[in-house]
């Protein structure tokens, strides 16, 4: 288990590595500014970091963590909607060209919606966020009522992917862009059990791996 000492001296090895060896990306990154061409939509699962799973460096990916890498639909703007601001600024600031939804094998914010039968505590947060996924979790569960409850959890895992792929559409900002062809929308899955990347095959509406 990683403690608060490790993590210092893991910062005191980055600091080594890019600002003590006249490493010029950072300073390129900071002159420049940040000019992402990808939006990440993922977990905040400690296994499964975009950076790390898709081998990028600083500056690369523009990335929203949330549980179950969810994006909630269009609606009105009262409270507080963090990660439709981020979906905003990477579109309308950033200009990025890809969005990707990144989801995961053996996600816990599924695992609980699927074993509590969608059943909603008005009294968490996590239980009201989940929500956004039960048109997932309900479709498997009508599809699949035989199937094992592994086989039902790894189905609703990608198909809340499909979820957020919907909603995203629900945004004038992003379905202009991707019906101008400036923008291309993508469904990924992480199987961190096999080390396997699938992506969803609008044509074939499978996973595929990639």
């Amino acid at each position: 288990m990683t403690s608060i000492s490790n993590l210092i001296e893991g910062f005191q090895r980055f600091r080594e590595r890019h600002f003590e060896r006249n490493d010029s990306l950072y300073q390129h990154l900071v002159k420049e500014g940040q000019t992402p061409k990808t939006l990440v939509v993922a977990c905040c699962d400690s296994r499964v970091d975009p950076a790390l799973v898709l081998d990028c460096e600083p500056g690369d990916l523009f990335v929203i963590r949330n549980v179950a890498n969810l994006v909630p639909p269009s609606e009105n703007r009262a409270g507080h909607h963090g990660t439709t601001a981020a979906i905003e600024y990477a579109i309308r600031i950033l200009a990025v060209e890809h969005i990707i939804v990144l989801g995961h094998a053996h996600c816990g914010g599924i695992n609980t919606l699927v074993r509590t039968g969608g059943v909603n505590n008005p009294d968490s947060y996590m239980a009201d966020w989940m929500c956004l996924a039960e048109s997932a979790r309900a479709s498997v569960m009508a599809e699949m009522p035989q199937a094992s409850l592994d086989e039902q959890l790894h189905a609703c895992e990608q198909r809340a992917i499909l979820v957020s792929l919907e909603n995203l559409m629900t945004f004038p900002w992003v379905s202009e862009r991707v019906e101008s062809g400036t923008l291309a929308l993508h469904g990924w899955y992480f199987d961190i059990e096999h080390g396997q990347l699938l992506r969803f095959n609008a044509t074939t509406k499978c996973f595929e791996a990639l």
